[in-house]
């Protein structure tokens, strides 16, 4: 056999080593299935667990925005009973908890769960436009 003839030997024979390789490897990764669509039981199951949550959410609201009212409402009443050379130690608390509680508030609105609630469309009154 000429050099030639055994370059183009080993060549030939490295080439198939290589495809072979590449065969084995393509058909031993691990193949990703899309998995099925969930059933009508499931997306059922889904709703009312986001109904669910949705309503312990409202229900939580409800309870936080009562009690920012009576810290609110304290903290007027702390208020006008100081002058404008006392500020209570009580003011600055009342003041700092409703100002955390109203984050807490204003955060749990934001997070809501479930399906987005359909906006109402807007309506422009053509005689309040701007000029």
């Amino acid at each position: 056999m000429s050099g030639n003839a055994v370059k183009n030997a080993i060549l030939l024979i490295l080439t198939g080593a290589m495809l072979t390789g590449l065969a084995f490897h393509l058909s031993a990764s691990p193949q990703v299935a899309n998995p099925p669509p969930p059933s009508q039981a499931e997306r059922d199951m889904e709703e009312r667990q986001q109904k669910l949550a949705n309503k312990r959410r409202q229900e939580d609201l409800q309870k936080d925005t009562d009690k920012l009212f009576v810290l609110a409402s304290e903290l007027k009443d702390a208020v006008g009973k100081s002058n404008e050379n006392t500020l209570s130690l009580e003011v600055v608390r009342k003041a700092e908890e409703v100002e955390k509680l109203a984050k807490r508030v204003k955060d749990k609105m934001r997070e809501g769960t479930g399906k987005p609630m359909k906006a109402e469309p807007l309506v422009v009154d053509p005689r309040h436009e701007h000029q």
